[in-house]
């Protein structure tokens, strides 16, 4: 027995009843459900995790509409894309119109995101756009403001065991077999698979072909142990592991390691989780040894932003290699960490009387004096004396440590 194509398609549901999880949108009164079957269509946006069926319902609302549906990825898509679609169905419009379904929109930058919103104001398209982040934060405003936002939450285990009985049937139709699963073992594998359907559905298509298919064949928990099933998330295990890598790959200071792992997450479209880790590594693992380090990649991740894929590509490695090549110092993290001790040990609790508003009785303003500096107290009584920070032996830090001992030198 052969099977090429990827069962999650083949078993791809064609009407709103054989969607699994998702009560809120497609139940007996669900929102979406309601609404389409009102024949009311506007811009949509879903957004929530991957596998829990946003471009399945995209699918079946395009075919229950009866209007023209097309699919396009935004991270290999262009906006002449769109304009290829409209003009290969230019003799359909008007008729059911055209139904775009854009997965990942927050790859298309500010301008191709703009330039959409003028198909949709004009009514050249009704666009169902589906994203795994915030919509709030990486698609343009305009086209929000224009489109009703439905979350797409993880689909719970007992409902993608729905899922995989009917799976487990289609396989078992197609191979002639007779092979079972146990609600235990279908709900830890769907637990395992973190509400993602696309990946309990992979899961158990490999733990059937394991099983064998001799009489009473049975998929077990040891059939699944094989493809990291039932250890959580294999896609957030994957996303956190390889960010970890990456980060202690530039705290290391290894470029070429981090070109590896910047180039691993690109392909595998972790764009914005990489933005996030690069700034944070500038700040924590870079700091003070390179100030203007945290600026430079904050203007790269706003380019990469800008830019969308593949050019994206570009100013993200220029941040990452940066990074990995920067003086290191951890002292401002470390300081905070000491002083976030003493603030939850309960210390500090009234700072100095001369450095509260609205009268500041006492305090010696420092601009007044040489080299804009004068001793006086700023901790709290009990944390006198107490050090937190400790400059780091980078050629910055002792610099302004050399400077503040001549300048604080009685």
């Amino acid at each position: 027995m052969t099977h090429n194509a990827p069962l999650a398609d083949a078993l791809r549901p064609r009407t709103m009843d054989e969607i699994v999880g998702q009560a809120h949108l497609f139940g007996k009164n669900g929102v979406l459900r309601r609404m389409v079957e009102s024949g009311r269509m506007t811009n949509m946006i879903f957004f929530g995790p991957p596998g829990t069926g946003k471009t399945t319902a995209a699918s079946v609302i395009a075919a229950q509409s009866g209007m023209e549906f097309h699919k396009l990825n935004a991270t290999t898509a262009s906006l002449q894309d769109v304009k290829d679609i409209l003009a290969q169905t230019e003799g359909m419009f008007g008729a059911n119109g055209i139904l775009l379904y854009l997965d990942e929109i927050q790859y298309f930058n500010r301008k191709q995101q703009q330039s959409l919103l003028e198909y949709m104001e004009d009514g050249r398209i009704t666009l169902i756009a589906s994203t795994t982040e915030n919509p709030h934060f990486y698609v343009y405003n305009a086209i929000i403001s224009r489109s009703s936002l439905f979350e797409f939450k993880p689909v719970p285990p007992s409902e993608c065991l729905k899922m995989l009985r009917r799976a487990l049937a289609y396989l078992n139709e197609q191979g002639g077999t007779s092979t079972t699963l146990s609600d235990t073992v279908g709900l830890a594998l769907a637990e395992g698979a973190g509400g993602d359907v696309r990946r309990a559905v992979g899961l158990l298509e490999n733990a059937y072909f394991t099983a064998g298919f001799e009489e009473g064949a049975e998929i077990t928990a040891e059939h699944l142990a094989g493809f990291d099933a039932g250890i959580g998330n294999f896609n957030e295990d994957v996303h956190y592991d390889l960010l970890g890598c990456l980060q202690k790959s530039i705290r290391g200071s290894d470029p070429d390691a981090t070109a590896f792992y910047v180039a691993k997450m690109l392909s595998m479209g972790e764009m914005f989780p990489l933005i996030r880790r690069l700034q944070v590594i500038a700040s924590e693992d870079i700091g003070l040894a390179y100030p203007q380090a945290a600026a430079i990649v904050r203007a790269c991740c706003e380019s990469a932003r800008e830019l969308g894929m593949p050019e994206a590509k570009i100013p993200l490695i220029h941040a990452a290699m940066l990074l990995a090549t920067s003086p290191k110092s951890n002292s401002a993290y470390v300081a905070l960490h000491a002083a976030t001790e003493d603030v939850e040990a309960g210390k500090g609790v009234r700072p100095p009387v001369h450095l509260q508003s609205p009268l500041f009785k006492g305090y010696v303003y420092p601009h007044d004096y040489p080299n804009h500096y004068v001793e006086q107290q700023y901790l709290p009584d009990d944390l006198v004396g107490k050090r937190y920070y400790t400059p780091g032996p980078n050629k910055t830090e002792q610099a302004a440590a050399a400077y503040w001992r001549e300048i604080k030198k009685k």
